[in-house]
């Protein structure tokens, strides 16, 4: 067994016990899902069943498990949930994680008493949509509040940082703990991060346990953000995964492996020659346990837990004699004490021939979370109990029953601050709109060429929107349909980015009891906004995006304020500060977005165009308060 990497072994697919020569690989290797025969046979009339993949597979989850519900709102919301817990009567603290569907049995089948409260599951390989997040939390939230999970990738941070903010604004009691345990990469140079992989599901484990121990949210929170300080990955791959409805791509050689892979079927860190099991798992342990990247604070002597993870395709005898080889290596080479050791498929990566090992310091009290019962139907306990309906309506936001048509129309008088918070309105969504092109310019160059457009789209939007459903005498609701106008018509980052910006802006505003917004109660918004967009998208001072405007412009606002200067003043001197700020993005290297693949000498010559855009709209809006203030 030291040499299976190289067993004489004939077989169709490729396997970590099996020959490791090119007979196991002749240009790709067909996938047998039945996923991909359906969408095949879908040419003759029958729709391609690749389209329904994930809701066919939470109807056969349910089936299976009788402890878990979904809400009907196929198929745009897609979330599996607890059968016994109801939102507004739910005593504990509710664990909901997610992420794109193709890694089976994470996520939904990892819910259950004990773990997570509700799963919310995405297309193949794509972060779930606002809408679904929010759907979740409302459904099993009560009281006590709600922990996300989340994997470190773009998309699931913004959707689910969105939904967090928008869920606060409802009334919510919500923390997030994102989890990057990836060990592949050296630490990166922009905002990306380690990656979110099966460590997770450990993360999961502690939060779950301490949650239904009946602790506040503010500890469950700690422990799952510890548990995630302590757990690092790596994934080694055969194979490419098939994405239902396509061929497998034939990306890797003959006699080839990936080293350092995500869960999405993206290219591994690096391509190696097949080499035996036991030089691999060595590998990769060194990888995880490197001092030099120091990704997890585990030393000789400490106490671990071990999980092995099989990414699809990988039998559970090859599973298990990857755990044979990693358990003596940690003990004898790593001077570790493995007290637990987890092996089988938690998060996979469709059909993809391979595995990933994490590693967790251990300490008793991660021990007792990890030990406590749970009723997750993929842990290893069973789930049981009388079946109940296998779905419940989606729940509304609750302000769908509070708010009145009046609320949602524009007033049939505007008060002295509704006019100026008109004309502030108007005069930036106009400068935005007048500046497509030139933001579109900008933005071929260092960008996708869309900026531009994409702005306008946001902008005639609320144009639009102003003249009927904007309730402009309430400046906290009117900021929230600001971003409800965004929300609909705005794609990409920026869309989701201006939703959290306005999202997290009407929370702060909500919290001012006084009639009269004052220009201090606009700073502390503001500076709510961009703490919000900093948090969910990663970004802060010069990393080349409209903070560089935003940053500047609340700098110079709450310092001319505090001194007692004029507001109007202070305003129109913050949006100086808001352009020299954008202009001076020009000599910053860029560490977020697509400008981080352009070379450095182009992106000297070109401003960020996020960074031009938000400036603009702000200069526009404190001109125009100026101009109202002189003419009253």
């Amino acid at each position: 067994m030291e040499k299976v990497f190289t067993t004489a072994y004939s077989a169709a697919a490729p396997s970590f016990t099996r020959l490791a020569t090119s007979e196991l690989f002749n240009g790709h290797v067909e996938s047998n899902s039945l996923s991909v025969i359906g969408c095949r046979s879908g040419a003759g009339g029958h729709a391609p069943s690749f389209l329904n993949v994930v809701t066919e597979f939470i109807e056969g989850l349910i089936e299976n498990y009788p402890g878990l519900q979904y809400l009907d709102g196929f198929p745009e919301v897609k979330v599996v949930l607890r059968a016994d817990v109801s939102g507004a009567k739910y005593d504990k603290v509710a664990i909901i994680s997610g992420g794109g569907s193709g890694h089976e049995p994470a996520h939904a089948g990892f819910v259950g008493e004990g773990m997570l409260t509700a799963a919310i599951c995405g297309d193949v390989f794509a972060s779930p949509n606002v809408d679904s997040i929010l759907a979740g939390i409302r459904a099993v939230t009560g009281p006590m509040g709600c922990l996300l999970i989340v994997k470190n990738y773009t998309g699931d941070r913004l959707n689910f940082g969105l939904a967090a903010e928008q869920a606060k604004s409802e009334g919510y009691k919500v923390e997030m703990v994102i989890v990057g345990d990836d060990c592949a990469l050296p630490p990166p140079r922009g905002i990306a991060g380690r990656r979110g992989l099966a460590g997770t599901l450990l993360v999961h484990k502690v939060a779950g346990a301490a949650a239904a121990c009946g602790l506040p949210l503010a500890d469950v929170a700690a422990e799952a953000k510890r548990a995630s300080e302590m757990v690092g990955t790596m994934g080694v791959a055969l194979s490419v995964c098939t994405l239902p409805g396509q061929v497998t791509s034939d990306r890797l050689g003959p006699g080839k492996m990936e080293l350092g892979l995500g869960i999405h079927g993206e290219p591994g860190a690096a391509v190696a020659d097949l080499q035996p099991v036991d030089v691999v798992v060595s590998h990769v342990l060194k990888e995880i346990l490197s001092p030099e990247t120091n990704y997890v604070p585990i030393t000789r002597g400490s106490r671990v837990v071990l999980l092995i993870n099989g990414l699809g395709a990988t039998p559970l005898m090859e599973l298990m004699i990857i755990a044979g080889k990693a358990v003596p290596e940690l003990q004898l080479e790593h001077g570790l004490a493995v007290d637990r050791v987890y092996t089988g498929s938690f998060m996979t990566s469709l059909d993809m021939a391979g595995f990933s090992i994490s590693v967790m310091k251990a300490d008793q009290a991660i021990l007792d979370r990890l030990d406590a019962p749970t009723k997750a139907p993929n842990w290893p306990v069973g789930a049981e109990g009388n079946r109940p309906p296998a779905k419940i309506p989606v729940p509304l936001p609750p302000s769908h029953s509070i708010k009145s048509d009046k609320t949602l129309s524009r007033p049939e008088k505007l008060s002295p601050q509704g006019h100026i918070l008109e004309a502030a309105i108007e005069a930036a969504a106009t400068e935005v709109v007048n500046l497509r092109d030139n933001l579109n310019e900008w933005d071929n160059k260092v960008g996708d060429g869309d900026c531009g457009s994409t702005m306008f789209r946001g902008a005639v939007a609320i144009l639009e929107d102003m003249k009927k459903y904007y309730p402009l005498n309430d400046p906290a609701e009117t900021i929230n349909e600001i971003g409800a106008s965004i929300g609909r018509v705005m794609g990409g980052t920026s869309g989701i980015l201006y939703s959290i910006f306005c999202k997290a802006a009407y929370a702060k505003l909500k919290e001012n009891a006084e009639s009269v917004v004052t220009a201090l109660h606009w700073a502390d918004a503001l500076e709510a906004a961009i703490a919000a967009v900093s948090k969910y998208g990663g970004a802060s001072a010069g990393y080349r995006t409209l903070l560089d405007a935003l940053i500047p412009a609340l700098s110079a606002l709450k310092e001319r304020l505090n001194a007692g200067e004029d507001p109007v003043d202070a305003f129109i001197i913050s949006a100086e500060a808001a352009s020299a700020g954008a202009e001076s993005t020009k000599h910053m290297q860029a560490q977020a977005g697509r400008s981080t693949y352009v070379p450095g000498d182009i992106l000297a010559s070109v401003p960020d165009p996020g960074a031009m855009a938000a400036a603009a709209w702000y200069r526009a809006a404190a001109l125009a308060v100026k101009e109202k203030y002189n003419t009253a």
